[in-house]
């Protein structure tokens, strides 16, 4: 039932000779790369507004030169990952380039910061388009999570179904929210310019406001950085694309930050022509959609396209996530199964992972996108500035033709990335705090797993000089809990290996029981040892692991290896486990640790 299920859901699986055909053309890797960006700007002005309208409306004419600000970021970040791209074509983005010219810490700090990014990638892409499902329709407010959770789930089933697959469904709604915002600000701009609009809706641009600080200013520039989260995706992802790679990826790079540029002009010009304030249950983008059009079919048109877009930016962090766990996994500093692709030759391990914590982010902070965007905005900056200040490090070392240029790109991202980390961080350290605290501990985490690997590998090595002691004979200890079938399935299996000797074990909860079961062993099987174990806590493992210790400790002074054999029977179908005592699992659990001692499990297969 389970695999009928997987084969409906997931699909047929992939052969790996098929896995060329799993690569991204220019138009679906703009759509699925492209689209954490794209969808920023949707909640990336709203940022700015809020942090503005804490002065007072009148101070709205200040998000205009803060968005020149944002643009000539994104300009410096688009050339910036573009020399990136092409000096790194195989992919890895700002942890290869990192640990490569800066050193292993600053690597680990950068792949660590991403990792964590795109889990909330996934958790504010879906946290902000349900709530613009739930700004077009106020009765599903109380359901906020539980719309959530469900469209992770639906997000990470089209993504375990295969890249390209997920692609040619997910293009749709990334190009018609891109339609429906030109659309918007084609409109939006002509009312403008007819006198629909009144021009009283706003406050003049140099308008003098009071209260108003730099602190303040900054924090809001910070804020509105945030629309540039998911710029570096595509350098992450460049074996995603079709051949020729690097080339197909700078052009798409350039493509998205064009359309990122004008998006997200037209969204803070035509909120602050309109004199737009930040409401908590409706959107800026929703008030400048019904002031353009009112509530009709476009609005509601819209409205559902960036619900889309916002929810399917979450496929960014499906797309770039399980790339970079790759390469942390093949540097040993997470779990190889990371490396393993699954029957649709993604990085399954990857994808699920990631839905799992996204969820739990999105039930922690019930779904609140504001109270996330600090911490996924300033998790972005952190690996920019890494990134760019590791290709300064590689053109002043390297000097290959034309590097100057080279180096004064790569500065100036460095430079402004580095000032937008520090204003996170100064003007919002109440929210991002906790970055000082999990970062060290994921780097930590990764030297532990690394060294535990390099252990690992030493000891297995046959260039390792330890001697393996010969076995010179077996002890059979064989765990009973009745006289059936299962019990005498492992005895015969035990009696065809020649062992030196046979144990039978059979612990007992009270002496009358035990006095019965001897003499029906006896019976049964004379020529099988039987030792009973009287346990006065109701307890099986206790009393068991402390009579193998005993012999284990008898036995390797002859060099004699004791196994257990843990009898165990299967019943036909798989959900009937369940319904069956599981000692034999938790007394295998117990053994494996014991050093000297082999545990095996003979099954008995029931028919019916």
């Amino acid at each position: 039932m389970f695999n009928a299920l997987k084969r409906f859901l997931i699909g047929r699986p992939l052969k790996s000779h098929e896995l060329g055909e799993q690569k991204l053309n220019k138009v679906k890797a703009l759509a699925i790369l492209s689209s954490d960006a794209l969808s920023s700007v949707a909640y990336g002005p709203e940022q700015i507004l809020l942090v503005l309208v804490s002065i007072s409306a009148i101070a709205f004419w200040y998000s205009i030169p803060i968005a020149i600000g944002v643009l000539f970021l994104l300009l410096a970040l688009i050339l910036s990952y573009r020399q990136i791209i092409y000096a790194y074509p195989h992919g890895g983005g700002a942890y290869v380039v990192s640990k490569e010219n800066l050193g292993e810490n600053p690597g680990l700090i950068a792949g660590g910061s991403l990792l964590v990014d795109y889990i909330l990638t996934v958790a504010v892409s879906v946290s902000a388009g349900t709530d613009a499902i739930t700004s077009a329709f106020p009765s599903l407010h109380p359901y906020n999570v539980l719309i959530a959770i469900i469209l992770v789930i639906f997000i990470t089933i089209l993504n375990l179904r295969g890249i390209t697959e997920s692609a040619s469904v997910l293009a749709y709604p990334v190009y018609l929210f891109v339609l429906a915002l030109v659309i918007l600000i084609i409109v939006g701009i002509y009312h403008i310019v007819t006198g629909a609009v009144p021009a009283d809706a706003h406050s003049p641009i140099g308008t003098p406001v009071a209260g108003i600080t730099l602190f303040l200013l900054l924090r809001a520039f910070a804020s509105g950085c945030s629309a540039l989260t998911g710029v570096e995706a595509i350098s992450n992802a460049i074996p995603n694309f079709k051949d020729p790679a690097p080339k197909n990826a700078a052009k798409t790079l350039m493509a998205m930050g064009f359309i990122l540029a004008v998006l997200f002009t037209g969204i803070v010009y035509l909120a602050y022509y309109y004199g737009i304030v930040p409401q908590e249950k409706e959107t800026v983008v929703s008030q400048i959609t019904a002031k353009t059009f009112g509530r009709n079919y476009m609005y509601y048109f819209i409205q559902a396209t960036t619900a889309m877009i916002l929810v399917l930016a979450a496929n960014t962090g499906y797309s770039a996530f399980p790339l970079l766990a790759v390469n942390l996994a093949k540097d040993k500093y997470i779990a190889r199964m990371f490396t393993i692709r699954g029957d649709r030759l993604g990085y399954s391990n990857g994808i699920i992972f990631l839905a799992v914590m996204a969820i739990i982010l999105i039930i922690v902070f019930k779904g609140r996108t504001e109270q996330l965007i600090p911490l996924y905005a300033v998790g972005v900056f952190i690996p920019f500035t890494l990134s760019q200040t590791g290709m300064l490090v590689k053109w002043v070392r390297e000097k290959p033709q034309g590097w100057l240029v080279k180096l004064i790109i790569n500065f100036v991202g460095a430079l402004i990335s580095f000032l937008v980390m520090m204003i996170f961080f100064i003007t919002k350290f109440g929210q991002v705090w906790s970055v000082l605290i999990f970062l060290p501990l994921i780097v930590l985490l990764f030297h532990a797993i690394k060294k535990h690997y390099n252990a690992v590998g030493e000891q297995l090595s046959l260039s390792n000089n330890e001697p393996i002691p010969p076995i010179e004979g077996n002890v059979m200890i064989v765990p009973v809990a009745g006289i059936t079938h299962v019990v005498e399935n492992s005895l015969v299996y035990a009696k065809s290996l020649g062992t030196v000797q046979l144990i039978a074990v059979y612990v007992a909860f009270d002496r009358e029981t035990e006095a019965e079961f001897e003499k029906k062993w006896k019976k049964w099987q004379p020529d099988v040892r039987l030792v009973t174990l009287h346990s006065h806590y109701r307890s099986i493992v206790q009393p068991l692991t402390k009579f193998i210790d005993t012999v284990e400790h008898k036995a390797a002074e002859y060099n004699h290896r004791v196994t257990v054999l843990i009898p165990q029977f299967i019943p036909k179908k798989g959900w009937q486990n369940f319904l069956h005592n599981q000692s034999s699992l938790l007394i295998r659990g117990f053994l494996l640790y014991r050093r000297n001692v082999i545990v095996t499990t003979v099954p008995y297969h029931l028919k019916k």
